[in-house]
């Protein structure tokens, strides 16, 4: 006969019975758990080995017991956390930086940077166009003072002649040109 054979035969009451008394057994245990000895529980601090001698592999599960005193849980963690192992700098700390100081661009830097080379370029151009011109300027006053000087009247302009000691106007700097538009936005020159 197995199993199956004796619960189809078992009768109902002695089923219930069984259940029942089961029932009650479960009962009883949840209700008294058994009380197991933990560091938490026992009456005094377990036995702890002197803060000096503490190490990385050291336990320090025993210093931190609700009985053990505060002053000397805080030396064995000091002791603890003053290890390499915890004083490692660590690699993503990207703002412990002072970013209130700001330092200027070198400019060996400035130059390799794209945009401020086409800036520099730029510049550079203007200032020497404006050179060019001052000293074609001056050829030309030279050229005139002297055709002036030898009585030569094709070579003599009628303001050049009138003025032979008139400094030419300097030219505009490259920077105020730039910075001021020839026409408005609508196409019509200012004034």
């Amino acid at each position: 006969m197995n199993d199956s054979d004796k619960k189809t035969t078992e009768a109902p009451e002695e089923f219930l019975s069984r259940w029942s008394r089961r029932k009650q057994q479960a009962r009883e245990e949840q209700a008294a758990p058994p009380v197991a000895v933990t560091p938490a529980t026992q009456d005094k601090p377990p036995e702890l080995p002197p803060v000096e001698g503490l190490n990385m592999d050291s336990d320090f599960r025993g210093f931190l017991h609700p009985k053990v005193d505060e002053s000397l849980r805080r030396a064995a963690l000091k002791k603890l956390f003053h290890e390499p192992h915890f004083n490692v700098m660590d690699g993503l700390d990207t703002y412990i930086d002072d970013y209130s100081v700001s330092d200027p661009i070198p400019e060996a830097m400035l130059k390799t940077i794209r945009q401020a080379q086409d800036i520099i370029v730029a510049g550079q151009e203007r200032q020497e166009e404006a050179a060019k011109q001052e000293a074609a300027k001056l050829e030309e006053a030279g050229r005139q003072r002297l055709a002036a000087a030898d009585g030569d009247p094709s070579g003599v302009d009628s303001g050049a002649a009138a003025l032979p000691n008139a400094e030419p106007e300097p030219a505009a700097p490259a920077e105020a040109l730039a910075a001021k538009p020839e026409n408005d936005d609508k196409g019509t020159p200012r004034g």
